[in-house]
């Protein structure tokens, strides 16, 4: 009987097995492979080069540019998405009718193509925008958005939290909808008011939708590519270049598929650690509040 319960286990999660290793396992090591080469996409032939790669990569102004990109880009987006997400969420759950309207309502802008967004924002940013022309002629500010390398990253971060914001939002409401009410009405006995209420109740008990969505947001950064492509294409002065666009540029268009595979590594080797050492902040977070 145990035996054949087994076989039930792994018959049902099969597909998702076959999956992982078409799509995952299998590429994995064949960019750990071709890391070590200097294969340029095209031709058949290429060398054993051993660790050159991974040494130029190190040294490369593109990859430390990627590298301090991304913890920028994690300074700005994922608090923003966190605050907007948790705002949104708040207010849903307050809501006496039609939660699931607004929810989904929140949630369609995750639904958008990030092709089509970034290119709408970019036609309102753009010099003869009719944005740009009021601000010139009513205020007199000549504001060139996407080439400020301090403005550029803050509209990308703003754009992804915008998208992700109400996906992000079904995670906590789900949340505050699993804290029983009686806790608040015996907070309400003992005279809590409503920020007591917040910080006392909402937020310990949202701890696993909070802990959910960070995760999630941090391994979002490290994969951000289609937004600051096309507005900024890593620009200006690298202040945009993610590893994603690194990657993209050396493998697809320089045709340094074997250099562009070592910093596909390398990128997934600084993602791993930052979210263990988040998760570990995080785990540190929920024992304050008596999680385990």
């Amino acid at each position: 009987m145990k035996k054949g319960q087994e076989k039930l286990g792994w018959l049902f999660a099969s597909p998702y097995l076959v999956y992982s290793l078409i799509f995952f396992v299998i590429p994995l090591f064949g960019a750990l492979f071709l890391s070590f080469t200097n294969w340029n996409l095209i031709s058949p032939q290429y060398e054993n080069v051993g660790f050159l790669n991974f040494i130029q990569a190190v040294k490369s102004p593109g990859v430390k540019a990627a590298f301090f990109v991304t913890y920028k880009f994690m300074i700005i987006f994922v608090p923003m998405v966190l605050i907007g997400s948790l705002v949104i969420s708040l207010i849903i759950n307050s809501l006496p009718r039609f939660k699931s309207f607004f929810s989904v309502g929140y949630f369609l802008p995750y639904l958008a193509s990030g092709v089509a967004t970034s290119v709408v924002v970019k036609g309102i940013l753009s010099y003869n925008s009719a944005l740009n022309v009021w601000l010139r002629n009513s205020w007199h500010l000549n504001i060139d958005w996407l080439g400020s390398q301090i403005l550029a990253p803050l509209i990308i971060a703003v754009m992804i939290s915008w998208k992700f914001m109400g996906y992000y939002s079904l995670i906590l409401t789900s949340g505050l909808e699993s804290i029983p009410g009686e806790v608040y009405e015996a907070a309400a006995i003992d005279g809590a008011t409503g920020w007591i209420k917040f910080f006392k109740i909402t937020l310990p008990l949202l701890y696993p939708a909070m802990f959910t969505v960070t995760i999630l947001a941090v391994g979002l950064v490290f994969g951000i590519f289609t937004e600051p492509y096309v507005l900024t294409g890593g620009g200006p002065g690298f202040s945009t270049n993610t590893w994603q666009i690194e990657i993209y540029n050396q493998a697809f268009s320089k045709l340094n598929a074997g250099y562009g595979s070592a910093i596909a590594i390398i990128d997934s080797v600084v993602t791993f650690v930052t979210i263990i050492i988040v998760r570990r902040l995080l785990e540190i977070w929920g024992k304050s509040y008596g999680w385990e």
